[in-house]
Formats: structure tokens, C-alpha cells, sequence
């Protein structure tokens, strides 16, 4: 879901560029981005990370992970990087991207990165939109370059159709099952939400009662 425009977006991303990697400087640190975090220690990325809320959780319980957000909207991701900058918590092993996640491979290089989320992506659900998914074959081959052999994708959503989808997808693919990587209701799993940090949608549709689907996997 697109964000009503911020007028005061694009002026705070270009003040705070530190923070918020611009597409043409995130190419750039093509295999340099240990550079630009306080420590270098292992990157995991969200594509589509929306208002932060999954990506600033996992920042604050992982210090010893630096994590990047990727987001196509300018208003989201200023509002992400907005939160982050003004959380209480200091966050040197966070940094945003604005830029486009269909060209994950341009940012990084090879094993470059060790994990990457996929949350609540938009679900494109006429077929004609298929190549749209971030499921898709041509996305799954973009993760792949960038992740290094056992690189993890972890993929959660409300939507149904989308999970069966990237089921089949993964298994064409050739993307391997974590040992209990599957989960069909993973609100009822004590267990696992014991680490599972929410994001704004999944926060929202698990009130309402719907089953949130996960789903984490390989590339071997």
C-alpha cells in the first residue's frame, strides 16, 4: 500500500543521507558496506520494509547484525529512517536504502549478504502481474546472487494465494526448507514467537484474526 505523500520527505532524506542510501550511492558501495556500519559483523536486508517497525526491532535485538531496509517509497522510508533516527535506542548497525529491490544484485556482491526478509510484499494477484511478486523467479535468482551458499530467505505474509504461490515458486526454484521453516499460523506457535519480531501489517491482521503464514528456506 503506497503512502500519501510527505512534503517534508525528500528534504530530510537528503539532509539525513548518512542514514538513508540513495539508489546511485547504494550502487556504488557495491561490496564495501561493512565501510559505512560502526563493526563489521553480518548483513541481513529487508525488501520492502515499509514504516521500519520489522527492521528497527530486529536492530535493537540484534546488535551484533547490521541490517539494511530497503523501500521504493520515498515517504516510507523517510518515515522509517525518521523512527529510527528519533528512537531512544542508538542504532549504529542500521542503514536504509531508497532504491529498488528488483536490483538487489546491483547493491551487493556475492555472499555479501547473509540473510533476507521478505514481509507482507504486496501479493499482485492477476496473473499478468505474476513477474511483479517478489517470489518470483527472476527475484529468487536476484537473492541468490547476492547471498552466500546456506544464505537464508525468510518470507512471512497474510495472504494465502501469495504463500501457496511462493511455495511452488521456492520449490521450483530449488530454495531448500529450514528444519521447521514452515509455519500456517505462526500466531498459535508459542515457540516461535519467541523471536519473531511484528511488523505494522502483521501486527494489524493478527488482531484480526487471520492466520500469518512463514515460510524460511535456503539456497544451496
Amino acid at each position: 500500500m503506497r503512502l500519501r505523500n510527505k512534503k517534508w520527505a525528500r528534504p530530510w532524506l537528503v539532509e539525513h543521507a548518512d542514514l538513508v542510501i540513495d539508489q546511485e550511492h547504494a550502487v556504488a558501495l557495491q561490496g564495501k558496506w561493512q565501510t559505512i556500519f560502526a563493526a563489521e559483523q553480518p548483513i541481513h536486508v529487508e525488501i520492502g520494509t515499509g514504516k521500519g517497525q520489522f527492521i528497527i526491532g530486529m536492530a535493537k535485538k540484534y546488535p551484533s547484525i547490521n541490517f539494511i531496509g530497503m523501500e521504493i517509497q520515498d515517504s516510507a522510508v523517510a518515515v522509517a529512517a525518521r523512527k529510527a533516527f528519533d528512537d531512544e535506542t542508538d542504532l549504529p548497525n542500521l542503514k536504509f536504502i531508497y532504491g529498488d529491490g528488483a536490483g538487489v544484485e546491483t547493491y551487493f556482491t556475492t555472499g555479501e549478504v547473509s540473510k533476507i526478509y521478505l514481509n507482507f510484499s504486496d501479493p499482485w494477484p492477476k496473473t499478468r502481474h505474476e513477474n511483479r511478486r517478489l517470489t518470483y523467479k527472476s527475484f529468487l535468482s536476484g537473492y541468490q546472487a547476492v547471498l552466500p551458499k546456506g544464505g537464508e530467505l525468510e518470507f512471512k505474509t497474510d495472504n494465502r494465494g501469495l504463500f501457496e504461490y511462493s511455495l511452488y515458486s521456492f520449490a521450483q526454484y530449488g530454495v531448500t526448507f529450514m528444519p521447521d521453516g514452515l509455519s500456517l499460523n505462526l500466531h498459535q506457535d508459542s515457540e516461535k514467537m519467541l523471536d519473531n519480531v511484528e511488523t505494522e501489517y502483521e501486527q494489524k491482521f493478527s488482531e484480526q484474526g487471520f492466520p500469518i503464514y512463514k515460510f524460511t528456506g535456503s539456497f544451496d
